[in-house]
């Protein structure tokens, strides 16, 4: 009896390992539509994070509110966004419809090198937000936007 309890547990356990791995698997390729609103969601928290940003730097300045604005973009630019804009995401809609031109798809490689240039640049604000110097924070700032505005120029559809 002791052996055919062994077999089954150890049948029982194999089938869960399976049964799990499979789980795996499938949140290794999440849903297209999913993808899309995760891009969305992050480039909303973004600019959410360069709004506080602005408006400190040119009103009533905040430290701590540059600082941690600062280290929000830099931890969304840093996180991996690109992978949000795999093959299957080109159209669809997430929130709502995607702006993702099908060049974005096509010219990965400058893709690429956009968001490397955008995940510098942030690092470098949060950096920069450390010192609490007003006028290298613009600078910085007015660097981490321009990448922005070549990313949306090229691969953005307007609205």
């Amino acid at each position: 009896m002791k052996q055919g309890l062994k077999k089954v547990l150890i049948s029982t356990l194999a089938i869960t390992l399976l049964a799990g791995s499979a789980g795996v698997l499938a949140q290794q390729a999440p849903k297209p539509e999913n993808l899309i609103k995760w891009r969305q969601s992050a480039f909303q928290l973004v600019a959410w994070n360069t709004g506080r940003i602005k408006a400190s730097v040119e009103g009533q300045y905040n430290k701590d509110e540059v600082q941690r604005a600062a280290n929000t973009i830099a931890a969304i630019a840093n996180s991996g966004l690109g992978g949000l804009f795999a093959a299957g995401t080109e159209q669809g809609k997430g929130w709502h419809d995607t702006s993702a031109k099908p060049e974005l798809f096509k010219d990965g490689k400058h893709f690429a090198e956009l968001n490397a240039s955008f995940g510098k640049e942030a690092t470098e604000l949060a950096a920069v937000a450390g010192g609490g110097d007003v006028a290298a924070i613009k600078a910085q700032f007015g660097k981490l936007q321009r990448t922005c505005k070549s990313c949306h120029d090229d691969f953005k559809s307007k609205d």
